[in-house]
């Protein structure tokens, strides 16, 4: 009878284990900052937590909240940092937050993080220095997304209700730079200042004719819009592209391949910045080496967690950076053969 017992009480657990293991909760997930495969993968890592970490991301909706959830839950298994991933309003907010003192994470769009250490534009006359970079992540894609069949090119948005983005943030900076590939400025169209969940149910309810969503492709607003409603991609090609980048250096062209979205049936061309990974001037060197090794040691496990994870790399880590690297970064890269500028 004892056997039977034990034997019925281990099959009661096996089947708790495999519901918790197979729980379909996005939101909770990345708030919570992984998986029942992360969780696995802390098991076997067996590294001890000794340290507590923010990290700033970007609204719910968009790949920052998401993918920092799976950073994250690899840093606390593999660096020993427990990081607890907030929502916040995007790369100002995370420049500002880690400046305050609220946050010792952040992902932001590289070139915020320019305008921060110099003082420019989102930042005009109030240089913030109080960061540091760990490294690249991913391409951080300028998507240009509408349900109106007369918009074709950004020349088109004239007298258009688009959504740019919260003032002075990332997205906002990267449509106003967009505007003016077209002759445009802010005051020829009807802007409307929405995040991105906002800005899809815009689009939806007629209220709005297009919005500018930066972020890594596929971004779930987009997907969710794409998936449901007759929207598509804007291409920023040709004579706005180079504009653009001939302007500011720091964009890119980057193709959006087919089949990234709902019906997406051909290649959208663009332009994108580089979503970045900073840290506290203050953190100590050991802390951001053990969570720098732990990001890009477990790129390949990162990227069966999410689609952003298969562009980990040290070349993307290391390249196109536009303020000093942590020392702590720094030294891993180091071992990686690759030095960068901690100046």
């Amino acid at each position: 009878m004892k056997k039977i017992l034990s034997l019925a009480t281990a099959a009661v657990l096996a089947l708790s284990l495999v519901a918790c293991g197979s729980s379909d909760t996005a939101t909770t997930t990345a708030a919570a900052g992984g998986d029942a495969q992360a969780e696995a993968s802390s098991e076997a890592a067996s590294v001890p937590v000794t340290g507590k970490m923010t990290m700033g991301t970007g609204g719910t909706s968009g790949t920052y909240y998401a993918f920092g959830g799976v950073l994250g839950q690899y840093i606390k298994n593999y660096g020993g940092i427990d990081v607890t991933v907030v929502a916040t309003d995007g790369s100002k907010a995370d420049i500002q937050g880690i400046d305050a003192g609220d946050y010792q994470l952040g992902t932001v769009q590289s070139d915020v993080m320019a305008y921060a250490w110099t003082g420019t534009k989102a930042f005009d006359g109030e240089p913030l220095n109080t960061f540091r970079v760990v490294g690249g992540l991913y391409a951080e894609t300028v998507q240009l997304v509408t349900m109106d069949p007369e918009i074709k090119s950004p020349a088109d948005l004239k007298g258009k209700a688009v959504s740019i983005g919260a003032p002075g943030s990332g997205v906002y900076f990267n449509a106003v730079d967009v505007l003016k590939s077209a002759g445009l400025t802010e005051n020829d169209i009807k802007a409307q200042y929405l995040s991105f969940a906002d800005s899809a149910e815009g689009l939806k309810d007629g209220k709005i004719d297009a919005a500018f969503m930066v972020a890594g492709a596929p971004t779930p607003a987009i997907t969710e819009l794409m998936t449901t409603n007759d929207a598509y991609l804007v291409p920023i090609e040709g004579e706005y592209a180079e504009k653009i980048m001939a302007d500011c250096p720091y964009y890119t062209e980057l193709a959006i391949p087919a089949g990234t979205y709902p019906k997406q049936e051909e290649d959208i061309n663009t332009v994108t910045v580089k979503a970045t990974l900073i840290v506290s001037a203050d953190a100590s060197e050991d802390d951001v080496y053990n969570l720098t090794k732990a990001v890009y040691e477990n790129a390949e496990a990162i990227s069966g967690e999410h689609a952003k994870g298969a562009e980990l790399s040290i070349e993307n880590a290391t390249t196109g950076m536009t303020a000093p690297f942590h020392a702590g970064a720094a030294k891993y890269f180091e071992e990686k053969g690759v030095t960068v500028d901690t100046q």
